[in-house]
């Protein structure tokens, strides 16, 4: 019985990657250039200020998120969609390419060369599900960066509520954002965090975090 090393259900087809994880393999995929405009907001603190956080003492916030910058950085999704496309080039006899250009351009290259690819991957190469799986967890990171998965009933938990009192103390409230909603807001303390402030939000979360460690 031929098995999909992705979900490793039955492929009649005999390959490597079923028609299905293969489609989704594509989707993730065409996925990747847009996950990765989609981080640039959430890369720096913003200078907005969210209501009800002045007096706040304390570091100041990281100039940048080091997670998001790695993301973004020569070595994170474009390192990925390179190193897998010249480990392809290399087992299909093709010579290497050398990386050009501007991170972004070398991740659309990149992600066109997988994708011509793809069909050769998902019914010929032994390394087809371990490619498929890495994509498929780095789009996943991504996406609970850039939009992360909403509950229905509760709305997602955004963390606690940072905001500071008039004597001094953080709110600490949970905070969450209601499913179709765009505005963060504390159901204890009534501070309001738009977008703009969400990326100085979680910066401000960290903080309290690591001052209660």
């Amino acid at each position: 019985m031929d098995l999909c090393q992705l979900c490793t259900h039955h492929d009649a087809m005999g390959g490597y990657l079923c028609p299905g994880c293969t489609k989704a393999t594509v989707v993730r995929l065409e996925c990747l250039p847009a996950l990765y405009d989609g981080l640039l907001p959430f890369l720096a603190p913003s200078s907005a200020i969210g209501q009800g956080r002045s007096g706040k003492g304390g570091h100041a916030p990281l100039p940048v998120r080091e997670d998001i910058l790695d993301l973004r950085a020569p070595g994170g999704i474009v390192g990925v969609a390179e190193g897998w496309l010249a480990a392809v080039r290399k087992e299909r006899g093709m010579r290497p390419l050398a990386p050009a250009g501007s991170v972004e351009g070398r991740l659309n290259a990149a992600v066109s060369g997988l994708l011509a690819n793809l069909p050769w991957i998902a019914v010929s190469w032994e390394q087809a599900g371990l490619f498929a799986g890495e994509i498929r967890a780095l789009a996943r990171d991504v996406q609970s960066i850039v939009a992360p998965a909403v509950d229905t009933v509760r709305g997602t938990r955004i963390g606690t509520c940072p905001a500071v009192h008039d004597d001094g103390g953080v709110c600490g409230a949970v905070l969450r954002l209601g499913h179709g909603e765009t505005v963060v807001r504390c159901d204890w303390c009534s501070t309001a965090w738009p977008p703009a402030t969400w990326a100085q939000l979680k910066a401000w979360q960290d903080e309290d975090q690591a001052a209660a460690a």
